[in-house]
């Protein structure tokens, strides 16, 4: 008989070791901020752009989700294996270049080395997912998370991201029980998508999940520095929200890992953010 999974506090490691790597991108950015980039389509000078901001995400991630679902179900494996291959190596290439310019910024006598360097820590990436696997995957996908997570926090302004986030959460439990994420995970599909999920003993979860929870604590570092009890706070609540996901995944064996540490997260952060 399978061990029934019980929630236990170090399945949250990886959501941590995320979040830490992720502050530490941010701090970067923080000394060197990015030059503008457009990552929303619509300007925040325009009253209804968090709105549609989020939609437009809320959007782009669930036809994602349906193109996997159906090329899952149609066995389209080597079409799947390059779509994830040409999308993961690409946002490994563009952090690789962000965080070591922001590094090198420091000593531009070197400023060379950062294409070189960039796509040095790319081929490792890349070997590590798809070639290496195991905990090799799980150690890049984490990283990938909290890096992604912090560079659409410092390129999305704070109330599109705020919307995004929940906007997300709420498509999250739709994703999971009624749309493509919950069929692709009762398929057994998320095994298919490697790079895209990460599994800490017998527990999997989505990239998507890390990414986020960096996001939220990357925009509440950023909107509201030099104070840091918003983010401390976030944190706090990500982690929090995160334990609540996995004693509901204990009782469900499926659960959508966005609602609880995005709400206690964002609530928590905003919160803090009126007595700073």
């Amino acid at each position: 008989m399978a061990v029934k999974f019980r929630a236990q506090l170090v399945y949250l490691v990886p959501v941590l070791a995320s979040l830490l790597f992720g502050l530490g991108c941010a701090y970067l950015l923080l000394a060197q901020p990015l030059p503008p980039m457009t990552v929303t389509p619509f300007p925040e000078e325009t009253p209804s752009a968090p709105l549609g901001n989020a939609v437009y995400f809320v959007i782009l991630i669930a036809l994602s989700a349906t193109v996997f679902y159906i090329l899952l179900k149609r066995k389209s494996r080597k079409l799947i294996f390059a779509l994830i291959a040409v999308a993961l190596t690409t946002a490994s290439l563009l952090l690789s270049v962000i965080y070591l310019s922001a590094i090198f910024a420091y000593v531009p006598s070197l400023a060379f080395l950062v294409l070189p360097l960039s796509i040095l820590l790319t081929v490792i990436f890349d070997l590590a997912v798809f070639r290496l696997g195991g905990k090799a995957r799980n150690i890049a996908v984490v990283l990938l998370g909290g890096g992604l997570g912090v560079f659409f926090s410092a390129s999305i302004p704070f109330l599109s991201a705020v919307l995004i986030l929940v906007f997300l959460a709420v498509y999250d439990v739709f994703a999971v029980y009624y749309g493509p994420v919950g069929k692709i995970a009762n398929s057994k599909g998320l095994d298919q998508l490697q790079g895209l999920s990460y599994s800490f003993r017998d527990v999997q979860m989505g990239l998507g999940d890390l990414v986020f929870y960096s996001m939220l604590a990357g925009s509440l570092l950023f909107e509201f520095q030099p104070a840091l009890l918003p983010c401390f706070v976030s944190l706090i609540g990500i982690t929090v929200g995160s334990f609540l996901t996995l004693i509901m995944l204990e009782k469900k064996g499926i659960f959508p890992g966005l609602p609880f540490p995005v709400v206690l997260g964002l609530a928590g952060g905003i919160l803090a953010s009126l007595v700073v």
